[in-house]
């Protein structure tokens, strides 16, 4: 006997005091499903949720639940008024004794539920609104941006407490890698309608592609049939026109059709403009410590970036990264060493906590009180790369409509607010990039885009984020802080740093092996002359060691990016077609080749002063 379902909507319709959000929507949950809820930003996949929780009441249409189904959402900015503190929250629906599973919970999530909820921060409230979910365990979960203010350690705890789970779910993400090892089914919500694929995230774009594909067909047929219709009625004959007037009635039924047809959302129209070229050298830090209080932030980190790199900052939260981003940029000093920033730099940040947003100001407000985009005597518009344009105009290439730029910033949902951010930075020209978890709530065709953006981009970006995919897409080096001053330098993005690490980890367990077992044999006065010479063996210190270790991947890299390019240029129509394209390719393979001659040059003398230590 089939079992029922979880949830069940039926022929659902919302609106919002204007366009329909929903019309006609139907859907069902069924027991164990994993199910990735994907759209543009403000298409509703939170309302939907919502409506899902019984927390939003739909203007027609049934929401319906068997009795004795639990269904628990979690929330975005959850409420937290009457209580004390986090943990209380979070333990709220439980039974006392059932207490412990918040603790365990929090040590997974990381988050102290003795935090006072006065002064727990948007990403705290967050992860204990996740906690009381995961710890009263409904049997539907519906998780709305779960990884949001996670680090990358807690979201793959997460990953892995769902894949254990048999409980069913209903998530929204924007986390590439995240939906890919989490879901089964697929519900896509395009213009007010919800279409399902049973497959996970990992076949969605081929499924989008596949149904945009075949509208864009049927819109060409439909477009010929009217234009023969049309052709029929304007040159057939009067008398024959008369006696087949359902016929003239079908061609305005088609044409009716094709006007109420609601065309696809494009992409924003989004530019970066690199302007001034910096000098060759970006940033050059050695031996940069800093600490906070009995907290160590970095120690002795030496760094250098040239033009074009892309380097990432990963590790947990509270690590330091954001701390040893604003070193490098020379907005906080260290306690030690000295950071040298290169010639006709023009940075642009990206702040992860929006705070240079005012929340009640519109985003017309917002805009042109900008002191970098303020066009001097008008109000109306705002300077974009060095021309004004229309406020409105420049806000509809970021897909907002004209109703939006008088409504406040608060309305907006969290992608909204993250391309309205992007406005701001993009307005003006830059050569250094400082992205600060830049892929929070955008949605998969504006991380594609902008993903496309940076890898054309000429200028340098600095990159704190904890999505995965999107550092393996950008990044050219990954720095990862493990705490205790730890900052470690590797080729690539985050897989090329989990191979680099799994690699090392083998010989690092090997040391202490050798070390424990010659203890029991090795009387204590020569047990100091096999361990004050190792230092020296390698002939080299710490810091160079390391780049010893690391350049053969930077060498491999640049290799296969030199390979890559020649394959460009290898077209021979390439500089008649496009050649802007050609000129940078051939500036890139420069540039690629200097720096592969300068780490096999470096790799030689740290390999000789190796050997004859």
């Amino acid at each position: 006997m089939a079992r029922a379902p979880l949830l069940q909507l039926s022929d659902i319709s919302l609106t919002f005091g204007g366009n329909p959000v929903f019309e006609g929507l139907s859907l069902t949950v069924q027991q164990g499903d994993r199910i990735a809820l994907v759209g543009r930003n403000g298409s509703g996949k939170s309302t939907l949720m919502k409506v899902m929780a019984g927390l939003v009441e739909p203007d027609h249409g049934s929401r319906v639940v068997p009795p004795g189904t639990s269904v628990g959402y979690m929330e975005q900015e959850p409420d937290l008024s009457g209580f004390a503190t986090l943990g209380d929250f979070a333990a709220s629906g439980l039974d006392p004794a059932e207490g412990y599973k918040v603790e365990m919970v929090a040590e997974g999530l990381k988050f102290k539920p003795d935090t006072p909820v006065e002064t727990a921060s948007g990403g705290e409230r967050r992860r204990a609104a996740l906690a009381k979910l995961l710890a009263e365990g409904p049997e539907l979960m519906l998780l709305d941006e779960p990884t949001n203010h996670l680090d990358i350690e807690a979201i793959a705890w997460l990953e892995d407490q769902l894949k254990e789970t048999r409980r069913a779910f209903v998530l929204i993400s924007h986390d590439r890698a995240f939906l890919r090892a989490l879901t089964r089914a697929t519900l896509w919500i395009d213009r007010g309608k919800v279409a399902r694929n049973e497959q996970g995230f990992e076949a969605f774009e081929e499924w989008r592609e596949k149904v945009w594909a075949e509208e864009d067909e049927a819109r060409h047929k439909l477009d010929r049939k009217i234009k023969a219709e049309a052709r029929w009625a304007v040159e057939g004959i009067s008398a024959r026109r008369k006696r087949n007037q359902g016929r003239v009635r079908a061609l305005q039924a088609l044409r009716e059709e094709r006007a109420s047809q609601i065309r696809r959302q494009g992409v924003a129209a989004m530019e970066l403009d690199t302007g001034t070229q910096s000098g060759k050298r970006v940033i050059e830090a050695k031996g940069l410590s800093k600490r906070f209080g009995d907290k160590q932030i970095v120690k002795d980190f030496d760094l250098r970036v040239l033009r074009g790199d892309r380097v990432a900052f990963v590790g947990p939260n509270g690590v330091g990264k954001t701390t040893l981003l604003k070193m490098l940029t020379g907005e906080i000093a260290p306690d030690e060493g000295s950071v040298k920033l290169g010639t006709n730099l023009e940075i642009a940040v990206f702040d992860q906590a929006r705070a240079t947003l005012d929340p009640e100001q519109t985003l017309w407000d917002g805009l042109v009180n900008d002191p970098d985009m303020a066009v001097k005597g008008r109000s109306d518009q705002v300077m974009v790369r060095g021309t004004p344009k229309h406020v409105v105009a420049y806000l509809k290439d970021f897909l907002f409509d004209e109703q939006q730029a008088r409504g406040p910033i608060r309305a907006l949902s969290g992608g909204e607010r993250a391309r309205l951010l992007l406005a701001r930075i993009m307005a003006k020209p830059s050569n250094l990039l400082i992205l600060d978890e830049p892929t929070n709530d955008l949605d998969v065709e504006t991380l594609d885009l902008l993903q496309d953006l940076l890898g054309e981009y000429d200028g340098t970006v600095l990159l704190v984020s904890h999505d995965r995919d999107f550092i393996d897409r950008v990044a050219t080096t990954t720095i990862a802080m493990e705490g205790n001053g730890s900052a470690t330098v590797y080729a690539g993005g985050w897989s090329d740093y989990q191979a680099q690490r799994a690699l090392a980890e083998p010989e690092a367990k090997v040391a202490p092996k050798k070390e424990t077992a010659s203890k029991p044999e090795t009387k204590p006065a020569e047990k100091a002359t096999p361990e004050k010479p190792a230092p020296k063996k390698s002939g080299l210190s710490f810091t160079e060691k390391h780049r010893l270790e690391s350049l053969p991947g930077i060498i491999e890299k640049l290799e296969h990016e030199i390979g890559k390019i020649n394959e460009l240029l290898s077209d021979p129509d390439l500089f008649t077609r496009a050649p802007v394209k050609f000129a940078k390719a051939t500036e890139m393979l420069s540039e690629r080749q200097s720096a592969l001659d300068a780490a096999e040059m470096e790799w030689l003398e740290l390999e000789e002063k190796a050997q004859e230590a």
